[in-house]
């Protein structure tokens, strides 16, 4: 079983910044992709930023220039930087990744973080 812990969600005024974490842990081999997805209240889930374990990424347009996402494959760790916040960016942050454990493939979700943007 893999266990995603998220941190550093919070609240932020308009413009401010803030930094995600979300540390991955368990019986790990390896792991492939770590992303970030959101939620707000009413609306679906939807993916903010992906990276791979090369370094590939990938970004939602609506942050694109504002986000940046990393990882510690050493630590099996995902950030993400968020700058430039704006109200729309409040939403619940989900941490993702898969990969394969001693036992099995596995792709697991945190339990989430808030992130507040006050206008």
């Amino acid at each position: 079983q893999v266990q995603l812990v998220e941190s550093g969600g919070g609240l932020v005024q308009f413009g401010g910044s803030l930094r995600l974490s979300c540390a991955a842990s368990g019986s790990i081999i390896h792991i492939n992709s770590m992303g970030w997805y959101r939620q707000a209240p009413g609306k679906q889930r939807e993916l903010v930023a992906t990276i791979t374990r090369g370094g590939n990424t990938n970004y939602a347009d609506s942050v694109k220039g504002r986000f940046t996402i990393s990882r510690d494959n050493a630590k099996n760790t995902v950030y993400l930087q968020m700058n430039s916040l704006k109200p729309d960016d409040t939403a619940v942050y989900y941490c993702n990744a898969d990969g394969e454990t001693v036992y099995s493939y596995f792709n697991s979700w945190g339990q989430g973080t808030q992130v507040t943007v006050s206008s």
